[in-house]
């Protein structure tokens, strides 16, 4: 019931919106200060690999792994990706274009930075995020997405053959 609200009701459909653009500001500050300012993400990837060993350990062991031996070496990578992703998911959620998309990979980092026991704001942007994930086209109605969306439906609908669109009428029979 309420997930039907969410996705075809208009009151819904202005306080997604609402939503939406405080989310994605929060992401496109996020990311323009990294993309302006200068960041390096290993002196983060190494704090989270520190708090996964030891009795009071409070990032997941084999997140930890993976952050030392994926994401640490591939640093200069993350470097990129982190800023440029925090600032397109915001512009995206801004302006309502691929606002589900935006919003999934917003809770993708999220959900990477939770792991790597940063809360700050994390918790509350990840349940933000899952509702406009759960409103599908509604929260981008009030957006670019009203006019992108269908603009790209027509690409990747079936094409319809001039035999099939053709209406059956019943009373003719054909007869070989």
């Amino acid at each position: 019931m309420f997930n039907n609200w969410l996705r075809t009701n208009k009151l819904a459909m202005f306080l997604l919106t609402i939503v939406r653009i405080y989310v994605g500001y929060k992401w496109l500050t996020a990311g323009w200060h990294k993309l302006t300012g200068g960041f390096d993400a290993s002196g983060f990837l190494k704090g989270a690999i520190a708090k996964s060993v030891g009795e009071d350990a409070t990032v997941q062991a084999w997140w930890g792994s993976f952050l030392q031996h994926a994401a640490l070496p591939g640093a200069d990578f993350f470097n990129f990706l982190i800023p440029t992703g925090e600032f397109l998911v915001g512009l995206g959620l801004i302006l309502g274009t691929f606002t589900t998309f935006a919003a999934l990979m917003g809770l993708v980092m999220n959900t990477a930075f939770l792991l790597s026991g940063t809360v700050s704001t994390n918790v509350q942007m990840l349940l933000l995020e899952v509702l406009i994930i759960v409103s599908a086209a509604n929260a981008g109605k009030i957006g670019l997405d009203n006019w992108v969306l269908p603009y790209l439906r027509h690409f990747f609908s079936p094409k319809k053959s001039p035999a099939n669109s053709r209406p059956i009428n019943p009373a003719m029979k054909h007869t070989v």
